[in-house]
């Protein structure tokens, strides 16, 4: 039997035979029975509310501009700083507790748009590229072309790249680990706690911790969607993860250095977080 809406529900239980007069008696029967309050308890709450909507407005701006008189660290005013740094310490212990991300089916993924074009403004010659890697102190370790990198193990991931922005896109990426890449260099890894990447031109910077980069679903790209990276997607390479956001995942690598201070990261340097976990 199917259900009554609510309006026949309500018709139901109304007198079959009551008089216009006789609903509108009702009515203004079940209305004064209603809960009701006096005209000086309402004005004692509403007085009440907007005191505290008051007060709750001009605690924000007064702590708005306490925090803007604090002694500013990379651009940020050091309150800030820290609770920045308080969220790297919580994602980095779930970081070490085995997190990797979700992976999907490649049928779900597609070409990712382009948003941001700082280090690939310009086009490269793909021929003559080559990415330098240097140690702590700046040195001259290695330099490498193209098929150095495609001389390593290839593997392709299908995951979500999520943009600072607050959208995301699956897509799939495929290179090599950079992992594998650090093999060549163990000596370094072993003794440096940071890697920092710089696009060619200069233009563009990320610092990462080693253990993310060193993870398995770090990649030293060259393929999206199967396909050679375009230059705005960063040709011929760039850093892939579905550990950090977009921000962390710099186009067109042109050096890579191992260090154990902190290195500077373009987005960081401008009050963003740093470490930018996923």
């Amino acid at each position: 039997m199917p259900k009554k809406s609510l309006l026949q529900k309500m018709m139901s239980k109304m007198p079959s035979s009551e008089t216009d007069l006789e609903r509108a008696e009702r009515y203004a029967a079940e209305e004064a029975a209603l809960p009701t309050i006096g005209l000086e308890e309402f004005r004692k709450t509403s007085r009440r509310r907007f005191l505290t909507g008051v007060g709750a407005v001009s605690a924000g701006i007064f702590g708005w501009r306490w925090v803007q008189t604090q002694d500013r660290r990379d651009n940020v005013p050091s309150v800030l700083r820290t609770g920045l740094e308080r969220n790297e310490q919580v994602w980095s212990a779930l970081f070490r507790d085995g997190h990797s991300a979700p992976t999907f089916d490649r049928n779900e993924s597609s070409v990712l748009r382009v948003n941001g074009r700082h280090g690939v403004r310009e086009e490269v010659d793909l021929a003559t590229w080559e990415m330098q890697v240097l140690d702590s102190g700046g040195d001259l370790l290695a330099t490498h072309h193209m098929d150095d990198i495609r001389s390593l193990p290839k593997y392709e991931m299908t995951v979500e790249h999520k943009c600072i922005e607050g959208w995301s896109h699956i897509v799939t990426w495929g290179g090599a680990r950079f992992s594998d890449f650090a093999e060549m260099y163990v000596d370094q890894v072993e003794a440096n706690d940071f890697v920092s990447l710089i696009t060619p031109d200069g233009d563009y910077y990320v610092g990462m911790d080693r253990d993310s980069m060193l993870h398995h679903q770090t990649l030293l790209a060259y393929e999206l969607e199967g396909e050679p990276l375009s230059s705005l997607h960063g040709a011929p390479l760039r850093l892939a993860t579905p550990l950090k956001y977009g921000i962390k995942q710099i186009k067109r690598i042109g050096t890579i250095q191992f260090t154990n201070e902190q290195p500077g990261d373009y987005w960081g340097d401008r009050g963003y977080d740093w470490y930018s976990g996923l």
